[in-house]
């Protein structure tokens, strides 16, 4: 009778990620640099609460996020959350294509902020986190425009009502930071994140 193979542990290994998003953008992003993260959307209310500042508030969802899909053990736990800012005011994801006009009114020819925090649950249940801030100008747009782009359907269940990494790219004058953070994940910052927890190798 042979003797029994010894097992690799868990410890041994690079622990498993798990993107806490239903979000095909960040898993894009993910998966561009590299990674290759098992995908587990959490429900989780991502509705302001009243008075709530943008950063305490996108920091709140990513940490309520990270925190709401089950694990196993060793795996680490990545999750996002962003929000369209202008004049102080979050913008959320349109609630139809009348409200999709209305904010792309707001943003046309300004600018404004995108915000996106990055929660980290490491393998031993440690939370990690960064934030952080692009600004957007958009183009000047009149209402013909906005109703052929909100008629694309892309704007729906975007924040802000925009994707720069789709049709609204057009819109976008320039920005001052991150794109992959506009886009949803600010790959930077969020592999020194994972970088920190044994995911991915360290830099330099």
């Amino acid at each position: 009778m042979s003797a029994p193979q010894p097992r690799t542990t868990r410890q041994s290994r690079t622990p498993s990620l798990v993107l806490a998003s239903g979000s095909p953008r960040r898993l894009e992003l993910l998966r561009a640099a590299g990674l290759d993260p098992l995908a587990r959307p959490p429900d989780v209310d991502e509705a302001p609460r009243p008075g709530e500042a943008p950063v305490p508030y996108v920091v709140r969802v990513a940490r309520d996020k990270v925190r709401a899909v089950p694990r196993e053990d060793g795996e680490v736990v990545l999750a996002a959350d962003t929000t369209v800012v202008i004049d102080g005011e979050p913008l959320g994801k349109p609630a139809d294509a009348a409200h999709a006009a209305d904010l792309l009114r707001r943003l046309a020819g300004s600018a404004h902020h995108v915000t996106t925090a990055v929660a980290v649950l490491d393998a031993v249940g440690g939370l990690t986190e960064s934030v952080v801030t692009t600004e957007v100008r958009m183009v000047a747009l009149d209402d013909a425009a906005i109703a052929a782009y909100v008629a694309t359907g892309e704007p729906l269940d975007k924040a802000g009502a925009y994707a720069i990494q789709g049709r609204a790219a057009a819109l976008v004058e320039r920005i001052d930071g991150s794109y992959t953070n506009v886009v949803g994940m600010p790959l930077v910052e969020t592999l020194r994140l994972l970088a920190a927890v044994g995911v991915v190798p360290t830099s330099g």
